[in-house]
């Protein structure tokens, strides 16, 4: 890689099952920091959450649970069958989540990490994080992995598992935004991959 002032800006993607979160917590390890999309955004539709005034308006009571976070079952198979119901909660979720990734990029800048990794699960699917990453890290395995991880870990039936990776970017679509591709299929070992990450990272001075 070109030398460049730290910190780096590297975007982490990959499909549900494909192994994203292992590979994150390898490069915190080595060194790096990392910013979690999905954390935030379970952040801000918690109970008093920044998007829960705006959900509550958006979508009504019924998809406020009792402790005042965004029922999330209810609100998932909402946004499963209804894009422009997915579409509004975009629109509500995405900016505050924006928000809080600058602000948790721009501590770890001050404190000195060389290497900010950005978990963005939908990073495939938005145009608004290549400016603002230097490289884009996709960890990529098959369809048949995916669904047999997710259904071990989760104890989802086939047809849900199905589902969520059908409602999520393509394998291919996810390759192609790469800048490097980390395979982690099922016959793929813990050392094998920690291999992959290691050399990942010292590309970026970890």
């Amino acid at each position: 890689m070109a030398t460049k002032r730290t910190p780096w800006r590297l975007g982490l993607t990959g499909g549900i099952g494909s192994g994203k979160s292992t590979v994150g917590d390898m490069l915190v390890s080595m060194g790096a920091t990392l910013i979690d999309a999905d954390q935030i955004a379970r952040d801000v539709t918690g109970p008093r959450g920044a998007a829960m005034e705006a959900i509550r308006s958006a979508f009504g009571d019924a998809y406020v649970d009792a402790s005042g976070a965004m029922d999330r079952a209810r609100m998932r198979e909402l946004a499963f069958s209804t894009p422009e119901a997915r579409i509004r909660l975009e629109n509500i979720i995405h900016p505050l989540v924006t928000l809080q990734s600058g602000l948790q990029a721009q501590q770890a800048g001050v404190s000195g990490s060389p290497l900010i990794v950005h978990d963005i699960p939908l990073l495939a699917e938005s145009g608004r994080w290549a400016r603002q990453l230097d490289a884009v890290v996709v960890v990529d395995c098959s369809t048949q992995t995916q669904m047999e991880r997710v259904i071990r870990r989760n104890g989802l039936t086939q047809e849900a598992v199905l589902g969520i990776i059908a409602s999520q970017a393509t394998r291919r679509a996810r390759r192609a935004v790469a800048d490097i591709v980390i395979a982690n299929e099922a016959s793929c070992t813990l050392d094998e991959l920690q291999a992959q990450v290691a050399q990942t990272a010292m590309l970026f001075g970890l």
